[in-house]
């Protein structure tokens, strides 16, 4: 398989993803906001790793994802034509979480230099 033909599959299983996702009824996944950054299909289409990142103190997704990863991997195949459904591995990535701290304790010295500058 080529690398375009991969890349485009690659895309388009983050984009439905993204989709699915928010169809998902279960509360733990429903209530809070996640964020598909990436997929990687392997060349033989049996596994798919999803990249995501979740923001907010929701501890409870990872659950919730891997209780719902049957109904996901359903639709998936529903609107994606492949030949075959890849296995769903899903990975956290804490890049989002990592940068909302660091904007935080930016803010918070900013906030300390200025009322000690007053």
């Amino acid at each position: 398989m080529g690398a375009y033909r991969q890349d485009r599959i690659n895309e388009a299983v983050a984009s439905e993803l993204t989709e699915i996702l928010r169809a998902v009824k279960d509360p733990r996944v429903s209530r809070a906001f996640i964020s598909i950054s990436g997929a990687q299909v392997s060349r033989d289409l049996s596994q798919a790793v999803i990249f995501y990142s979740v923001l907010g103190p929701d501890k409870e997704v990872e659950a919730g994802i891997s209780s719902a990863s049957g109904f996901i991997r359903g639709e998936l195949a529903k609107r994606l034509n492949l030949r075959v459904t890849p296995k769903l591995v899903f990975r956290r990535e804490h890049g989002a979480e990592k940068a909302m701290d660091i904007a935080k304790i930016l803010k918070d010295y900013r906030e300390s230099n200025e009322s000690e500058t007053k």
